[in-house]
């Protein structure tokens, strides 16, 4: 007689496979990340000092930064350079992402999936792009030209990576509201139309959040504000579109359905 068959042991297996698979590519991740590291480590100084040119181009002749921690000359740069070697690895950590859910996705949703994926690096990467050669030059301008008379600018460099990684992320961020609206849209958890009812408490939000992310002046705060404003505005034309797809194939999918009764 054969015996029966455990069902709760063989989803036990399934789980445990599940975990050592995420577990895999996490540690994927985290070696491509290092390898990147290790790639730059030797250009720390050089990275350091083109992601501060914005701030050295503005600052008073022959003056510079300063570091007031003694180990700030070593921990500046090797903190930055893992930064950039985290937003480089960005691509392959999504893609592993991708690699360990699409297993589970249907067809029509691996359609979708695929370009949210794609967008979401590349909006990503465009939220850091604007904040460093937009936003940068703008802001560090504005703040070297209202130093009162007497005062002389010269900032610490643990403080300017700190407000650098602060910006890069709330940018970065920021510009992955379409992707968010889109999901919002195509999961039909709101429709389109009920999101465009309330963009003025959305314009608010924007300028609140502009407000908790970046310095405390108006013209910084309408840098984030504006884009993101626009950018949800761009998620809904998206949504529309993907929202008119939708019903589109539920008219063809019944009207299949009645010729076939």
């Amino acid at each position: 007689m054969s015996e029966p068959i455990d069902s709760g042991a063989g989803a036990e297996l399934s789980l445990v496979g599940h975990l050592i698979e995420l577990r895999n590519r996490i540690l994927k991740s985290l070696v491509a990340v290092l390898v990147i590291f290790l790639g730059l480590f030797y250009f720390s100084n050089d990275i350091y000092t083109s992601v501060a040119r914005p701030l050295l181009d503005v600052l008073p002749e022959n003056m510079g930064m300063i570091a007031i921690d003694p180990t700030s000359p070593f921990f500046a740069p090797f903190k930055l350079t893992f930064f950039v070697s985290l937003v480089a690895a960005a691509p392959y950590i999504l893609y592993q992402i991708w690699s360990f859910i699409a297993p589970g996705l249907y067809k029509n949703e691996k359609e979708v999936a695929i370009p949210l994926f794609i967008s979401s690096v590349v909006l990503f990467y465009a939220g850091i792009a604007f904040a460093y050669y937009v936003l940068f030059g703008f802001v560090f301008a504005f703040f070297v030209s209202v130093a009162p008379e007497g005062i002389l600018v010269t900032p610490d460099i643990n403080s300017f990576l700190s407000f650098a990684q602060t910006i890069f992320f709330a940018f970065g961020a920021a510009f992955e509201i379409p992707v968010a609206v889109f999901l919002l849209i195509w999961t039909g958890m709101v429709e389109p139309e009920d999101l465009a009812g309330k963009r003025p408490y959305v314009i608010v939000g924007c300028f609140l959040v502009g407000m908790l992310l970046t310095p405390p002046d108006p013209f910084t705060q309408s840098m984030l504000a504006i884009p993101m404003w626009m950018l949800f505005e761009l998620g809904i034309l998206f949504g529309k579109l993907i929202r008119k797809r939708q019903r589109r194939q539920d008219e063809s999918a019944e009207a299949e359905s009645g010729s076939e009764s």
